[in-house]
């Protein structure tokens, strides 16, 4: 493999992720007329926005597998068809280990927050896969790298066992983590926090939005540039900056 392109895609495939991850993407897709989807807004960046404008010059390879990275619910992470599959071995493997990444911590992180304990992952699952994040990781990985040397390198491959088995796991943290009450409820305040955001910056386009992008592309397109490239923590100090109301005594000379 060309670890370089590799490496290059693993990089830029996530650079327009919102705030609050992929809940701060649902309020963006309904804000932003158009819609909004962060891997084109990855593109954005490394083509427009970066270099002071000019965009880095990335080769086709590079922005191909920013393009076709993102798996969604319902996405397989090997063996998705040519027109949603990246083009080259390096692009397919940043895919398939954002996901192998990404359901192994996301267990550890919600065993952590107390939304999960260990014995609340489907044995059918943890059968094929381990029961601790190294035993997956290690399953998930090991069967990548095989299957993918038995097909002679012509694309990233799992066995259907494995295959199954993660896409399996992935559906249970969908049901039990991203869409359970609790991150329902944090899924409204992210929407109330980036609605208010969204609104008081295309108010006041002059005290927050790139004027360049505001006289070429138009005010909305500013306004999702800046929203969009916002960390957690800078938007909610923003939202609490603009509307929560300063104590009294901090006014006061």
């Amino acid at each position: 493999m060309n670890e370089e392109l590799t490496e290059a895609v693993a990089l830029g495939h996530d650079l327009g992720h919102t705030p609050f991850g992929h809940a701060g993407e649902r309020v963006l897709q309904s804000l932003v007329p158009g819609g909004f989807e962060h891997y084109e807004q990855s593109l954005r960046i490394v083509d427009v926005l970066e270099n002071d404008g000019r965009g880095l010059n990335l080769t086709w390879e590079v922005r191909d597998g920013i393009a076709k990275h993102s798996k969604g619910k319902h996405g397989v992470p090997v063996g998705a068809d040519p027109a949603h599959r990246a083009s080259t071995i390096e692009g397919q493997i940043a895919r398939v280990a954002d996901i192998i990444a990404y359901v192994n911590h996301d267990i550890d992180d919600a065993v952590r927050a107390g939304l999960l304990r260990p014995g609340d992952l489907p044995p059918e699952r943890t059968a094929v896969l381990g029961h601790t994040s190294s035993q997956r990781i290690g399953t998930m990985v090991s069967d990548v790298i095989v299957r993918t040397l038995e097909g002679g390198i012509t694309e990233v491959r799992m066995s259907d066992p494995v295959l199954e088995a993660t896409i399996g796991l992935r559906s249970f943290l969908f049901d039990a983590v991203y869409e359970n009450s609790i991150a329902t409820a944090e899924f409204r305040k992210a929407a109330g926090i980036l609605g208010g955001l969204w609104e008081k910056v295309r108010e006041h386009p002059g005290e927050f939005l790139d004027q360049r992008t505001v006289d070429q592309e138009g005010l909305d397109v500013a306004a999702k540039d800046f929203v969009a490239g916002m960390t957690d923590r800078y938007a909610v100090n923003l939202y609490e900056q603009l509307f929560i109301p300063k104590p009294w005594v901090s006014m006061t000379p």
